[in-house]
């Protein structure tokens, strides 16, 4: 027996369904940024993927490899074929370790360090975009939002 729109239950839960619920739109606010972003950097040549990992190594350049996946929750596989183009493109290089040989460290290049000047204005110029008419501090709570829930999922 199929329950009315107008079930009480139905009505307490109505916002867990696709569209309404919240995995739903974070998934596609993630797809939009990342297409949009993905358009901005392509006449650099890289990807959001990227970005991320040359966002760590601007933070704190040298880092080992498994630091770098730990940072960006990735597997290593996926980071390796990453890290393989951006060394191609000159952007970073690998190095052992100088106290552990089974550990790689990653290094920015001059060209590498260059793109810290270019690329985080574009990429808060993408973030003002998404978050234009909301104001500082809702961007600050939702940021805050967010984080606390990757935390209790963590």
């Amino acid at each position: 027996m199929s329950q009315s729109n107008h079930d009480p239950d139905l009505e307490s839960w109505q916002h867990n369904l696709a569209p309404h619920n919240l995995s739903y739109r974070i998934k596609l606010l993630s797809q939009l940024l990342g297409r949009n972003f993905t358009e901005k950097l392509e006449p650099f040549g890289l990807t959001p993927f990227h970005w991320l990992v040359l966002c760590c190594l601007w933070q704190e350049d040298g880092l080992p490899t498994s630091s770098i996946s730990d940072r960006l929750k990735q597997v290593g596989g996926t980071l390796t074929g990453v890290l393989d183009r951006m060394e191609e493109r000159g952007l970073v290089r690998r190095e052992r370790d100088l106290h552990d040989r089974r550990i790689w460290r990653i290094w920015l290049t001059d060209a590498g360090r260059e793109l810290e000047t270019t690329l985080p204005p574009i990429a808060a110029a993408v973030r003002a975009e998404a978050m234009h008419g909301i104001s500082s501090p809702d961007c600050e709570l939702f940021s805050q939002l967010l984080n606390q829930a990757i935390a209790n999922l963590s």
